[in-house]
């Protein structure tokens, strides 16, 4: 067990919000030096299970990375090096995710990275009749060789599509040593919410990854607790709400109290507020800016918001027009995203 799994477990359910045990909990967000963000050291997490650590923001590529072979794909390329660069290891994919999987590959292999990324895909399949893994065991084998990997740190059943047939499966994948941790994903909470909970407290996870944000705070009240209490990690999607916050805030100056956090920018105050809770593992922006991959990966630095100053973030967000909104906005404001195609 990780050493600061009692810090994890402290993590308790407030009625209808944030109520956070601080025994042991700093306001980097985790116990002991090591896991604090300093003004050089970034910020990493454990797995609870083995006391792995991974730095604690990584990045997303569902649509962002989806770019046919005959479309400019650079900046995407450039986007994983500045990532890297800038401590990134942990990178989420899938194969529903169109030539995402390929193009994390692809430039992965041409950047000499391939082997030090911490690599997340997931399974999504269905069988020709119940307890037919074949369909599964192909889109493994598949996924293997568009990452040019012979094993992947972590496969979760995405969005708990047949998810009793698809985790034995992977536990299967994790005792030939093929993977190293199995989970369960999905990006609808709250509706899912009760069946994430679920698996969490039976499926004996490594890893859940669901969606939370400093608008979509349902996780905090159930999901967050499970997690911390069977020692299952955490990876966090939709953590800017597919670029609604930051185009929500565009052309706003971040409040003063910004810069106590060691915030310059906006995604670095959204991201920081997902961070600052101890359950969480590692959170995944996406993005198809270089720029935003480096300013993404500053959140890893510096102090996180305590329980104070994250209720006191809530309460300036929902001072602005529309935040109470935001999920009835189209995602990736003024992008478009057709099967490969990006409009930047």
């Amino acid at each position: 067990m990780a050493a600061d799994h009692p810090s994890r477990r402290a993590v308790i359910k407030g009625a209808g919000g944030v109520a956070l045990a601080t025994a042991g909990w700093t306001a980097a967000g985790t116990s002991g030096a090591a896991a604090s963000a300093g003004a050089r050291d970034l910020l990493t997490r454990p797995f609870p299970g083995t006391g792995e650590r991974v730095p604690a923001v990584g990045m997303g590529t569902f649509m962002t990375f989806d770019r046919l072979p005959h479309t400019p794909r650079g900046h995407l390329r450039e986007v994983l090096r500045r990532f890297h660069a800038a401590g990134g290891r942990v990178v989420d994919t899938s194969a529903l995710y169109g030539m995402s999987e390929t193009n994390v590959g692809l430039f992965a292999r041409e950047l000499g990275i391939t082997d030090r990324l911490f690599l997340t895909d997931k399974s999504w399949v269905c069988g020709e009749y119940l307890n037919d893994v074949s369909h599964a065991r192909r889109q493994f084998e598949q996924s293997l060789r568009r990452l040019h990997r012979r094993r992947l740190d972590a496969v979760q059943v995405h969005s708990l599509t047949n998810t009793a047939m698809v985790l034995p499966f992977l536990r299967e994948l994790k005792e030939e040593g093929r993977i190293r941790y199995l989970g369960v994903t999905h990006h609808e909470i709250p509706e899912q919410a009760a069946a994430v909970e679920r698996w969490i407290r039976t499926g004996d996870l490594d890893v859940v990854q669901i969606r939370y944000s400093i608008f979509m705070r349902e996780a905090e009240r159930r999901i967050l607790a499970a997690a911390a209490d069977h020692g299952t990690a955490v990876m966090v999607n939709m953590p800017l709400e597919k670029a609604r916050l930051p185009e929500l805030v565009r052309g706003r100056r971040l409040p003063g109290f910004a810069r106590e956090i060691g915030c310059s920018t906006w995604a670095q105050f959204f991201l920081k507020y997902v961070l600052s809770h101890p359950a969480v593992t590692c959170v995944l922006p996406a993005t198809t800016v270089p720029a935003h991959a480096e300013e993404n990966a500053a959140a890893m630095r510096g102090p996180l918001p305590d329980v104070e100053t994250r209720a006191r973030m809530v309460r300036h967000m929902e001072s602005i027009p529309g935040f109470a909104e935001i999920d009835s906005r189209p995602w990736y404001p003024g992008k478009t995203f057709t099967g490969g195609q990006v409009k930047l």
